[in-house]
């Protein structure tokens, strides 16, 4: 899964302009949470790519309010297309959600342990999304949303968590982003993969208030473990 991840406005500039000629607007967030609005990358009507503020947990649009009674912060790749919640935006709305890395925790003699895992080489990673909009019929409100997908985790990564978050290359982003690719298609990319090598890093529990936003998150505590060194690079 995908329960917390990082966004700073420098390492991810050059992933940015590389994708869409875009920059990363900040500010620093060391510890994004559900529910938190963060910038996500998507199609406009002119099939453009354009940056748009989201929260992180998406409405449907035909719910009838905004509730967190259900977890919709996640969904899996492998059944999104038949969910409620998720079919219409798996077949019409696809964004990719730019991160330096993401947190996961491992259980160890009941204890909760988090991990950063973030790309070596690489100034962050591309999280495929879907989103929605919703719209208050009664004051006119409108609010765009998005949920993250996740898939089987890779063997490599298994030792933290069994899923992961959908990681896309540059090339595969692109892909992501155009709707009028063929669902079928689209099911290699949700491949238990991993498009670069990435460096799993043990920090502190600092990182477990979703209060704490400054650097002392990725603070490592231990050594690193790297996964997929002889993988594909972005």
């Amino acid at each position: 899964m995908c329960g917390r991840f990082n966004v700073t406005a420098d390492p991810l500039t050059e992933l940015l302009m590389e994708l869409v000629g875009l920059t990363h607007p900040g500010p620093d967030n060391f510890n994004t949470a559900p529910t938190e609005t963060v910038t996500v990358l998507r199609l406009d009507a002119g099939g453009e790519p354009e940056r748009v503020p989201m929260r992180w947990w998406l409405t449907p649009y035909w719910a009838k309010e905004i509730s967190a009674r259900y977890s919709m912060f996640n969904a899996k790749s492998e059944t999104a297309h038949k969910s409620p919640a998720f079919r219409e935006p798996f077949q019409k709305r696809h964004c990719v959600v730019p991160v330096c890395g993401f947190y996961e925790w491992t259980r160890l003699h009941n204890q909760k342990l988090p991990y950063f895992i973030t790309p070596t080489e690489f100034s962050g990673m591309l999280l495929a999304g879907l989103w929605d909009r919703w719209h208050n019929r009664e004051t006119g409100e409108v609010v765009e949303s998005f949920t993250i997908l996740t898939t089987d985790a890779h063997e490599e990564l298994q030792f933290v968590h069994k899923r992961q978050p959908v990681m896309l290359s540059l090339g595969n982003a692109h892909r992501w982003l155009d709707t009028g690719v063929a669902g079928a298609d689209l099911v290699t990319l949700f491949e238990s993969a991993i498009p670069m090598t990435l460096e799993a890093i043990p920090v502190s529990s600092y990182v477990n208030n979703a209060r704490n936003k400054d650097a002392r998150c990725i603070d490592p505590i231990g050594a690193s473990v790297l996964i997929g060194e002889h993988e594909a690079s972005l």
